[in-house]
């Protein structure tokens, strides 16, 4: 008889949709996150307002916990101090760049995912 692997669903934002992940995804099962878009400060706030798109600081956390490439995540998450970028983080930005070169979140999304 074949296992078949379980489906679990995470629904939720901020910092402990990302901690239940973290914990999750250790196990064999196919993980899918619905994370929700309320974030209204930082770089967050600055995309939304200049860019038109829904905050991404939740989803850019979710998206650093299940990389297979722990080696990535500080990049992910390192904040400009300084000029024009001053208050960005660099996996909001990719994120933001993503949508405008395939059109949609959940298109850079998947794009994202497989780095």
């Amino acid at each position: 008889m074949s296992k078949r692997i379980k489906k679990v669903v995470c629904l939720g934002g901020g910092t402990g949709v990302s901690v239940v992940l973290s914990g999750l995804k250790k196990y064999p099962i196919d993980l899918t996150a619905v994370v929700t878009m309320f974030d209204s400060g930082g770089s967050s706030g600055k995309l939304r307002k200049e860019l038109g798109i829904l905050p991404l600081g939740d989803v850019r956390q979710c998206l650093v916990v299940l990389s297979a490439e722990n080696n990535l995540a500080p990049l992910f998450y390192y904040r400009f101090g300084k000029g024009g970028l001053r208050g960005h983080n660099l996996g909001n930005l990719l994120i933001a760049a993503a949508i405008e070169a395939t059109g949609s979140l959940d298109r850079a999304v998947d794009k994202i995912a497989k780095i």
